[in-house]
């Protein structure tokens, strides 16, 4: 293991962006996420856990739910794996953000803006021409004009991001940038060029984390390698039941039903079931 923490582990992105205590790291990349067009001066964690609004639906648990001092709703989530149906997978997250808002009694249907932020480690159509980002928007089909602006989703490909250091022209693509690299690292770049990558070093060097948070962190991060070079093993020699023996083996590490289904891909009956 390298120097800093790996934000592509759950433990690791969530240590990085979800905590109150150091919610500055995720509003100044949220702004160069949106640079030109909103600033966001604060921001509020939401719970996580999204209940289902009745008990034949199922519930959603997000990385990160968050809103702003304006009241846009933000998830970001990260994606290590590659999934099927991912693009209806995050046309359902931020769904249920939209229909949560729902007030009883007298209603006007106003709503509050919703944003999808999917770091994805992998592509997620081949078909398409490769690019880092591709953003989302309710517009009309002719004329290309905004129709809402109450729903956006952005999806970060971080498999086609291929700039060196020094060819980074703009404060997102060195965000990619030291993402993409973090774990291997031995120094964190842009520090001269801007503040928060000081402050990211600080955060992101596993020397400065308490011993149970490098316990937790090394926990996860021996996981999460297991389980992708088990799975790499099982396409390799054609194993069917690979993704299976990979969810056997992070449950009976104790890691949460939901972690397993996100890594392997398996529902929650199916991982229960093992």
């Amino acid at each position: 293991m390298g120097r800093f923490i790996n934000p592509f582990t759950d433990y690791g992105f969530k240590f990085l962006f979800g905590r109150e205590v150091e919610k500055e790291l995720l509003i100044d990349f949220l702004n160069d996420l949106l640079s030109g067009e909103h600033v966001i001066t604060d921001i509020q964690f939401l719970n996580n856990e999204q209940q289902p609004e009745v008990k034949t639906e199922r519930g959603i648990i997000y990385d990160i739910y968050c809103m702003t001092d304006t009241g846009e709703r933000i998830i970001v989530e990260m994606q290590n794996r590659e999934q099927p149906y991912f693009k209806d997978r995050a046309l359902f997250y931020l769904s249920r953000a939209i229909t949560q808002q729902a007030k009883s009694g007298p209603w006007d249907f106003r709503l509050d803006a919703v944003y999808g932020v999917f770091f994805m480690n992998f592509v997620i159509d081949k078909d398409m021409p490769a690019k880092i980002r591709t953003d989302v928007i309710l517009s009309d089909r002719d004329t290309g004009q905004l129709f809402n602006n109450k729903f956006r989703q952005i999806f970060i490909e971080l498999p086609n991001f291929d700039k060196e250091e020094d060819e980074c022209s703009n404060d997102f693509e060195r965000w990619i940038y030291v993402l993409k690299h973090m774990d291997t690292l031995d120094r964190m770049p842009f520090k001269a060029r801007k503040a928060v990558f000081e402050r990211l070093e600080k955060m992101a060097s596993k020397a400065n984390m308490t011993p149970e948070e490098r316990a937790q962190y090394e926990k996860e991060w021996k996981v999460y390698n297991d389980y992708f070079n088990t799975l790499d093993f099982a396409e390799q020699k054609g194993m069917l039941r690979g993704k299976e023996s990979s969810a056997r083996m992070m449950k009976s590490k104790g890691l949460a039903i939901d972690l397993i289904s996100e890594c392997t891909g398996l529902t929650a009956e199916e991982i229960e079931a093992l």
